[in-house]
């Protein structure tokens, strides 16, 4: 017999009753549910699961690469000493447990474990794991799930990714723990070596240990405002943030005093609410880490499903943590016609080589709309640097590439990472001697050529449909208008955020007159004049748009016809009732009439079953 079959039959054996126990598997690790809903467990989540551990995977590629740089400049340093004051860095090699556990016969031996109400002291560990800092050796991560519910985000962790070394497991519901506990114990040695789940609110825990975790994952149901504070502080210097919002509501508008209340920033209700989400979160997350001389470096920041997804590495720098001013932006947005204008928090004025930073000038827009004459709405601020480090995303996309088998959400996770990441065929030729050559015949036939990566230094994006919808007009096709607009001498890419979303630095007098042209051979009806549209389409276009095909606007992915946004791989595929609910027939709308305990088929079958409101903060979601 197996090791995990011998390990679900002695938990089924302690189990009252066993058939109230399923297993799920998801990638290498398994757990035993629960079919009465009492801890959280959401398959949808699959998505964030997998793509948090492509981000691991490729932080510890990265994190040994960064640590070997460090080390070559060490001793490039040390050769430039007098010889008798050279000291040799004393490279050290762990063992694979801390305390000899492991048996040969590959049983899994439970360390002994302090009551649930006083964790172990991870400060005295991480001391003990860290003793030898600075003489050569790298050590394993260490990384807190501060919201851990079932434990199958930090089982997958611990199994999945080489390099990991602890993953602390918090949880402040006891059964949720007691879950917890039951699947380490029913996924053997790895997960008991690894994996410590104990009980504890995940806010003084993270205050009580500070730098001390190269990973704090926060994946709470509902808004993760109450934990940033906390989350900041707790990890390392270099180490990684990731951060989900289930608040989706509350971030893109529907409630903007509610926002501001939790995240500090106001939203704006536009086709890019969902990337205003993401990038009120990350303002939020710098908010917290200023307050302790610590500043955030996004690695890579999506959008998916029915919550938005951030990792983030955190620094500490006094100097640098004064540019946050210039990350910010406010958003205005013009109520008749959509267009919108970002004004910046701040800037920086050199004089004498020195560098002052000054508010920023404004007003960035006039009291009207220079193109319909309304009114404007102000949201923000929001984070305007890039959301993307683009080396991180390819290595990302390389490693997922790779390794399609141990990716249950490979489908998913590798499109958005392709939309984000991908670059047109004919970027290929920047690699030969001939490239300018080849690049003035293509442009001079084509068009220019533009690399089509999602573009990081623009924030928000414009909608097509939104712009024919305001002039009341037929809608151009994406690649004509992409190439209206490079052949116009601007930048244009997708987003992985909305499908018809288009990034673009041509200011809005830009997007307009190709409108105009655009108009101009496809007549509308006449409007009143009152209309955005009609006030518009009055003014005369002072740019002759060329709509001839652009090479550039044809993307890597679209030209190989490479799916970027796939549907949902099921019916009610979204958010599921909060833990510890009975799951009765007016959850059918969220969870499906077979997940329906005790309700009658009538009822479940009901096509206009009521969908059920979801409160908002604050246990885990896994």
């Amino acid at each position: 017999m197996g090791e995990a079959a011998m390990a679900q039959k002695s938990v089924k054996n302690s189990s009252s009753d066993p058939n109230d126990f399923k297993v799920i598997k998801e990638g290498e690790a398994e757990i035993l549910m629960l079919a009465n809903n009492e801890v959280f467990f959401n398959k949808t989540q699959v998505n964030n699961r997998d793509m948090s551990i492509a981000v691991l995977r490729t932080f510890i590629s990265k994190r040994t690469a960064e640590h070997e740089a460090m080390m070559a400049k060490k001793m490039k340093r040390g050769q430039r000493l007098p010889l008798d004051e050279r000291v040799e860095p004393a490279i050290e090699m762990e063992e694979a447990t801390a305390d000899g556990s492991e048996k040969s016969n590959g049983e899994c031996i439970e360390p002994a474990k302090p009551p649930q109400d006083e964790p172990t002291n991870v400060s005295e560990e991480s001391s003990t794991m860290r003793e030898g800092k600075g003489r050569g050796e790298i050590k394993p991560l260490r990384v807190l799930e501060a919201l851990a519910a079932s434990g199958l985000r930090a089982l997958r962790y611990a199994r999945e990714v080489e390099g990991i070394g602890q993953v602390v497991a918090l949880d402040n519901d006891k059964a949720s723990v007691e879950a917890c506990q039951r699947n380490i114990k029913f996924n053997g040695t790895i997960a008991c070596e690894k994996v410590q789940s104990h009980l504890a609110d995940a806010r003084i825990f993270m205050l009580t240990h500070l730098k001390e975790f190269d990973v704090v994952d926060l994946d709470p149901y509902g808004s993760p405002s109450v934990f940033l504070d906390s989350a900041v502080q707790s990890v390392v210097d270099g180490g990684i943030l990731m951060c989900t919002a289930t608040d989706m509501a509350v971030l893109c508008g529907g409630n903007g005093e509610v926002c501001y209340s939790k995240y500090g920033s106001y939203p704006l209700r536009g086709k890019y609410c969902h990337e205003m989400a993401l990038r009120i979160l990350l303002a939020s997350i710098e908010s917290h880490a200023n307050r302790y001389k610590r500043y955030i470096v996004p690695i890579i920041s999506v959008q998916m499903d029915f919550y938005v997804r951030v990792f983030v590495r955190i620094y500490t720098s006094a100097s640098e943590m004064k540019n946050t001013p210039l990350k910010l932006s406010y958003v205005y947005q013009c109520i008749g016609c959509d267009s919108f204008h970002l004004q910046a928090l701040a800037r920086t004025v050199s004089k004498n080589n020195s560098i002052r930073y000054m508010p920023g000038f404004a007003p960035a827009v006039p009291q009207e709309c220079s193109h319909c004459g309304k009114k404007f709405n102000m949201g923000g601020p929001i984070w305007s640097a890039p959301i993307h480090d683009q080396e991180w995303v390819s290595s990302m996309l390389a490693d997922v590439n790779s390794m399609k088998d141990r990716y249950p959400a490979y489908d998913r996770i590798s499109a958005v990472l392709t939309t984000i990441s991908e670059y047109r065929l004919f970027g290929i030729v920047v690699m030969f001697s001939c490239y300018a050559a080849i690049h003035g015949a293509i442009t001079l036939l084509c068009g220019p050529l533009k690399l089509d990566a999602e573009l990081p230094d623009v924030p928000l994006f414009l909608s097509l449909h939104n712009l024919c919808a305001t002039l009341k007009c037929t809608s151009p096709s994406a690649v004509i208008f992409r190439s209206a607009v490079i052949n116009a001498g601007y930048r244009i890419s997708v987003t992985h955020v909305y499908p018809l979303g288009l990034k673009s630095d041509a200011p809005m007098d830009v997007i307009w007159d190709i409108m105009r042209c655009w108009v101009e051979n496809h007549p509308v009806k006449a409007q009143p004049s009152d209309q955005p549209g009609s006030v518009i389409l009055a003014k005369k276009s002072t740019l002759k748009a060329n709509f001839a095909r652009a090479v550039a606007s044809l993307s890597k992915g679209q030209a190989k016809k490479v799916a970027r946004f796939l549907p949902n791989p099921e019916r009610h595929w979204g958010p599921k009732p909060r833990a510890g609910r009975q799951i009765k027939s007016k959850h059918a709308s969220l969870l499906g009439p077979q997940a329906v305990n005790g309700c009658n088929s009538h009822e479940a079958d009901e096509p206009d079953a009521k969908r059920h409101k979801v409160d908002e903060p604050a246990t885990a979601s896994e």
